[in-house]
């Protein structure tokens, strides 16, 4: 992928609006404290799979994003008991899609199938399902697929097969839009990139209420709406 320059002043922005965003509608946001020597920090959500009962520490693919980990970790212990993944297994929790009882896992360049088996076994005793899901194209399965409503996902067919998810109502990303089919669904609506306005009318047209965002200084990091944040239900 050709990497273009992010402007750190209009990404810091674009972050806030973010953030604003998510307490318009109704989240309490509890903001972490920067990590100015790891830049991909940000995008939170690939160092914990955060669940009802518990929370797993993931263990990155990339390794310059181990380090993550420990802050994340401090603020989540507050809030839930935590598990670990260990080596060799590796997982970004950007491959994981939770809907309901059941945990897809995309298998990717960052989760292996080792990762794949620790999560599994660290959330069976929970009453979570855990599939593993091809993907091709892209960098996590949640940039291929996505929540939008209770029975209802946000598909890239480019990237996922679709039969997959078939016992889902499933809404198409527009085939000019390559990268829309990342959302942010926080149960009464979606947080969603305000760049893809022809998907977005898909969306709006089966009756999903759209937050548009621009998050386009992150999308060059190949960073999406559910990249930054954990989203957990108290």
């Amino acid at each position: 992928m050709q990497r273009s320059a992010i402007d750190v002043s209009v990404a810091a922005t674009q972050h806030e609006a973010y953030r604003k965003a998510l307490e318009s509608l109704g989240c309490q946001v509890l903001a972490l404290p920067a990590e100015d020597a790891l830049p991909d920090a940000v995008f939170v959500e690939d160092v914990a799979v955060v669940l009802d009962e518990v929370a797993i520490l993931t263990r990155p693919g990339a390794e310059s994003r181990r380090a993550e980990v420990s802050s994340v970790a401090e603020v989540l212990a507050r809030h839930r008991p935590l598990r670990t993944l260990e080596a060799p297994g590796t997982l970004d929790g950007g491959d994981v899609l939770r809907v309901g009882r059941s945990l897809y896992v995309g298998q990717s360049a960052r989760s292996n199938p080792v990762g794949i088996a620790q999560l599994r076994a660290h959330t069976a005793e929970f009453g979570y399902s855990v599939q593993s899901v091809p993907i091709r194209g892209c960098l996590h399965l949640k940039s291929a697929v996505t929540q939008v409503a209770d029975d209802t996902l946000l598909v890239q067919p480019a990237w996922v097969d679709s039969a997959a998810f078939a016992s889902f109502r499933l809404i198409e990303a527009d085939p000019g839009e390559e990268h829309a089919a990342n959302a942010l669904w926080l149960g009464g609506g979606v947080v969603y990139p305000a760049c893809f306005p022809r998907t977005q009318r898909r969306l709006e047209d089966a009756g999903i209420s759209v937050t548009p965002v621009d998050v386009s200084e992150l999308q060059k990091a190949e960073g999406a709406v559910t990249c930054c944040s954990l989203v957990m239900r108290e």
